[in-house]
């Protein structure tokens, strides 16, 4: 009875044995900088730098764009008010012509 005991007891320790080799084999693997888990994170964290340094660049571009936007949006604004002027001017000189040249016809 003993022996039997003592036989599965070594058994059980054998395959523990190799158990927390294979584990042990595995957690290797995913520590590996190359391959494994800690190549993954090394991956993503240089896509991540990549990612912040376009965000980067795009916000600085979109900044630039609105700027320029805002500056044409006020050179378009004074153009407009010109060109208002310019057709209240042209309005008010074609009116009395066009009474003038009324008047003349009617007298023909």
């Amino acid at each position: 009875m003993d022996l039997l005991a003592n036989g599965l007891l070594l058994a059980a320790t054998i395959a523990a044995a190799f158990y927390c080799y294979v584990l042990a084999q595995r957690v290797k693997g995913l520590t590996d900088l190359d391959t494994g888990l800690g190549g993954a994170i090394t991956a993503l964290s240089r896509q991540v730098d990549e990612m912040k340094a376009s965000v980067d660049a795009a916000r600085q571009i979109s900044g630039k764009s609105a700027r320029e936007l805002s500056e044409m949006t006020a050179r378009a604004e004074i153009a407009a008010g010109r060109l208002e002027l310019l057709l209240a001017t042209l309005h008010e000189n074609s009116t009395p012509q066009s009474a003038a040249n009324a008047d003349k016809r009617a007298s023909r």
